[in-house]
């Protein structure tokens, strides 16, 4: 029986470990949010399956089954609800949270490697067997690799047919299906409907005071958990936005963080807005060179914006530690930043070690303006992708103002993130890539701590010897060197409420943390 088709309902391995049977029940009475992502309800019934938060009529409790991911639901003959739409959630928050095969497979399946290299691919970059990696996300998930990547191709179609003006043929293929009657079949199965039926549904022309869409650009709603400390997460991203890679603009109505994207397909930019108000979504923009990017684009924004997270787990815990407490009151759902390119996000810690955050972002837009590949069109203040790890290799000493250990720390790192000896792709194991950074000469850990925190997307790293933590820790009242271990596994997330807890200007431009 393949991956894409098993028979249900069945206990699936990951389900009960998190929350029986009853809880999700009760979790769907009581239409929670904070359950969508985690696991899905099918009604069997009506044939269809729904997020926890669906707002139709709850179904009685023997009609019911939950499946741990979307593509269960699908391979068990279910499909996706009309009205609550289960494939826009969020994703589940395990994912970043967890090291093990399956938490890695799917951050590389999220990033479309199953759609650029296929099963054999995944299984090679993550060291196992194709059978024994299909088994394990079975067992846990309820469908194996090609079964969840064609759940994700299924959403990037539905994303395609209703806010582009694609033909079906092309959206097929930019979603990465293999066939035109692959992407009909697919479509006809997940939804309900055809994909000429999809497209023409009433209400997807817009909502009400939005702006039309810009010929070439793919608008998006950014599902996430609330509650979003979203003034906090567009200030750090504005403080380090590197010129002519970055931006933050200020129309005094919105403001909107934009950047360009290095994508296997070609460079492209993305935007996203900050709400002026509670939404449970951000509102992004893409403009792609490769249509076939898209769930690349999507998943890399997402991780810059920590929009998987679970901010509910993330301020129990944190908010039952008496120093963290009037933080996180203060700033409830702050976000821990991720990174677009975790390559680049290497390079600007390296840039970053003992100097200023705005000496920091100058040096990086000096790079950027030498070394780095202009877009074939700019785009507002955004000229040109950052510069890649084999160029910097090659950098004119003159053209990198720092001490000379740094520059051969900085080459030395380029050089292995070029050749591959330093892997930070999607889905590595972080305890070898710390250590294989740790081997480099003039990478140290706290420079590795902060690469784990924002570039692999790890929720537990924690930075003591960092200077903006010392300073919000005396902010707060707290000792120099607090026990942490009570803030496991959400480490990173303190970080950041003590960087926020630095409430003169001289403390926040003087901490010596990396862009």
């Amino acid at each position: 029986m393949s991956d894409a088709r098993q028979s249900g309902p069945r206990e699936w391995r990951r389900l009960d470990p998190v929350i029986d049977q009853e809880t999700s029940y009760r979790a769907v009475s009581s239409r929670d949010a904070r359950f969508d992502g985690v696991f899905f309800t099918a009604v069997r019934t009506t044939g269809i399956y729904c997020r926890p938060s669906c707002p139709a009529t709850t179904p009685k409790r023997q009609n019911v089954h939950f499946y741990p991911s979307a593509a269960a639901a699908q391979g068990a003959g279910y499909r996706a609800c009309r009205r609550c739409r289960p494939d826009t959630v969020p994703g589940s928050p395990d994912w970043n949270l967890r090291a093990d095969l399956v938490g890695r497979a799917m951050r590389m399946i999220g990033d479309g490697v199953v759609d650029r290299e296929g099963v054999t691919g995944l299984a090679a970059r993550l060291g196992y067997s194709e059978r024994h990696l299909t088994r394990e996300l079975v067992a846990e998930l309820g469908a194996g690799p090609q079964a969840l990547a064609r759940s994700q191709r299924a959403h990037t179609a539905r994303l395609l047919l209703q806010t582009t003006g694609l033909s079906a043929t092309d959206t097929a293929f930019a979603a990465g299906f293999a066939s035109v009657r692959q992407f009909n079949d697919t479509v006809r199965e997940v939804y309900g409907l055809t994909p000429t039926e999809l497209r023409r549904r009433p209400g997807q022309q817009g909502r009400p005071g939005q702006p039309a869409p810009v010929p070439g650009t793919i608008p998006l709603r950014l599902a996430h958990r609330g509650p979003l400390a979203a003034a906090q997460l567009f200030d750090f991203l504005a403080v380090r936005a590197v010129p002519g890679v970055e931006e933050v603009v200020d129309t005094g109505r919105t403001r909107t963080y934009r950047r360009t994207l290095a994508l296997p397909g070609g460079p492209g930019t993305a935007e996203v807005d900050q709400p002026r108000r509670p939404q449970g979504w951000l509102d992004c923009r893409l403009t792609l060179s490769s249509l076939r990017d898209l769930t690349s684009a999507v998943q890399r924004i997402r991780a810059l914006f920590d929009l998987d997270s679970d901010p509910d787990a993330v301020d129990r815990q944190l908010g039952a530690d008496p120093l963290l407490a009037p933080l996180v009151a203060a700033r409830p759902g702050l976000r821990s930043p991720g990174h677009v390119d975790p390559g680049e996000l290497a390079v600007r810690a390296v840039l970053g070690q003992q100097v200023t955050v705005a000496a920091a972002r100058t040096l990086a837009g000096r790079l950027a303006e030498r070394y780095g590949e202009p877009l074939p069109a700019p785009s507002g203040g955004l000229t040109r992708l950052f510069p890649s790890s084999a160029a910097l290799a090659e950098a004119d000493p003159a053209d990198l103002a720092m001490p000379g250990a740094r520059q051969r720390a900085l080459r030395g790192l380029c050089a292995a993130l070029a050749t591959g000896s330093v892997d930070l792709s999607p889905g590595v194991d972080r305890e070898q890539a710390a250590a294989a950074l740790l081997a480099l000469p003039g990478i140290g850990p706290w420079t590795v701590s902060y690469i784990r925190m924002r570039a692999l997307a790890d929720p537990d790293a924690y930075l003591p010897g960092d200077v903006g933590v010392r300073h919000g820790l005396r902010a707060v009242g707290g000792a120099a060197a607090p026990d942490d271990t009570a803030w496991r596994p959400w480490r990173s997330y303190a970080v950041h409420h003590l960087w926020a807890a630095l409430s003169t200007p001289a403390l926040n431009t003087t901490e010596p943390e990396a862009i």
